[in-house]
């Protein structure tokens, strides 16, 4: 793609990088047919390849941005597919990364829109805030939480509320080190997970320990769901955080490994190297850091679990959380390791489509993200699957919503499989 930016926008660093990405799409379109939302509306606009046109213009041109430009920007799940297609290696990732940036600063959104994204912002990423806000959800009746009385993006938050409400629990201190420990490896515990779904910590845990690692659990905010709001400076301000917090842990030993077992975080961890690489007081650390993270199933297929002989354990639909499959490109590893665990694993159409859940986009977007998890469920139902896996906790959030399946983290399955207990979510 042909580009003109002039010297003064090509002296931004962030600019710069983007006119690289540009440069490189050859209008292809491969990228539309793994789109969800293209397949779902069919508006060039809302593939990648529109909203890469959309893009170009806006930072070319160097103007603000505008409410069509931006409907079609908060449209995209950032999901990553077209990057798996993308026969170029267009880095769609950075540049709607930069481009959300750029809308923040630039776009006076609708006050509605305003106080719901600064709602997000400032409950999500705290765990005790986030335990309140579900507490008082849970004050309102379930029959009640489906009422179009409320604005669809409260009641998409309402229906999100997990049942309990709250299950927060402590997570667990690691009773001991392993007798023939194989390594200090720090464990991501982040902030929403830690309030939504604690049991994946604890089976996290338990799973490293019987595996042979000394396990220093590092509690904090990665940064990722600011991040995709666009709040570069709140999303900075976290990650600067949660690289003290490993600097001043890796000073009693360096870290094997640095383990995030949420896939959306892992992404965002996996990341840093690229998005501290201007700032000289953060950019070593960060490019150690990031060069250390690994999802946890990286991890544990470094080497032979503990596996327990169960019998008549139930088949698993497998679902590749996109920022797992296409962020990551770790799309055949859990499989593996569930398949050598015992468990039977059934594919799920369409896999490479996302289940609408994408960080806040099932509350922001909620009528997008109903039809991409009810069409996820669809094809979950189609394996005769007795239970869903997948990687990241805003997966199971999103798919909890609407599954008559349970819905359980990896490590869960895992867990139990090593002799940890089984799933509640089974029961």
């Amino acid at each position: 793609m042909q580009t003109q930016f002039n010297s003064a926008a090509l002296a931004d660093p962030d600019t710069a990088e983007s006119e690289k990405v540009l440069r490189k799409c050859v209008h292809c379109g491969f990228c539309t047919a793994t789109c969800p939302t293209y397949v779902l509306l069919g508006d060039e606009l809302d593939s990648p390849r529109g909203r890469i046109y959309l893009i170009k213009d806006m930072l070319e041109q160097q103007r603000p941005a505008t409410a069509a430009v931006v409907q079609h920007l908060d449209r995209c799940l950032s999901c990553l597919g077209c990057m798996t297609t993308c026969p170029s290696g267009v880095h769609y990732q950075h540049l709607i990364d930069h481009a959300r940036v750029h809308v923040e600063r630039t776009y006076r959104r609708p006050l509605r829109e305003r106080w719901l994204r600064t709602l997000l912002a400032k409950i999500l990423p705290f765990p005790a805030r986030l335990r309140l806000a579900l507490g008082l959800a849970a004050l309102v009746p379930r029959r009640w939480r489906s009422s179009t009385l409320w604005p669809a993006p409260l009641r998409a938050m309402l229906r999100l509320v997990p049942v309990p409400a709250a299950r927060a629990a402590a997570v667990p201190v690691p009773l001991s080190t392993p007798a023939q420990s194989r390594g200090r490896v720090a464990l991501i515990l982040g902030c929403a997970q830690g309030v939504l779904t604690p049991e994946t910590h604890a089976a996290s845990q338990r799973l490293l320990m019987r595996a042979g690692w000394e396990v220093v659990p590092i509690a904090g905010c990665c940064g990722a769901l600011s991040h995709h709001l666009g709040r570069r400076e709140e999303a900075d301000g976290f990650a600067a955080g949660l690289m003290e917090k490993l600097r001043v842990a890796s000073s009693a030993g360096e870290f094997a490994a640095i383990i995030v077992n949420a896939s959306g975080c892992g992404t965002q961890l996996k990341d840093y190297g690229y998005l501290f690489r201007n700032q000289p007081r953060l950019a070593a650390d960060a490019a150690r850091f990031s060069a250390l993270a690994r999802d946890i199933t990286e991890v544990l297929a470094s080497g032979p679990l503990p596996l327990q002989a169960l019998s008549q354990l139930p088949s698993v639909a497998y679902h590749s959380a996109c920022s797992m499959q296409h962020g990551q490109k770790l799309d055949a590893v859990p499989r593996r390791l569930l398949r050598e665990a015992g468990f039977t694993v059934r594919e799920i159409a369409e896999g490479h489509l996302c289940c609408g859940s994408a960080g806040t986009y099932n509350i922001l977007q909620p009528q997008l993200a109903t039809q991409l998890r009810d069409r996820k469920l669809a094809n979950i139902e189609r394996t005769g699957a007795e239970v869903v896996a997948t990687g990241n906790v805003g997966c199971i959030v999103q798919l909890r919503s609407g599954a008559a399946l349970p819905v359980v983290h990896t490590v869960e399955l895992l867990d139990w499989a090593c002799g940890g207990p089984r799933p509640a979510a089974l029961n």
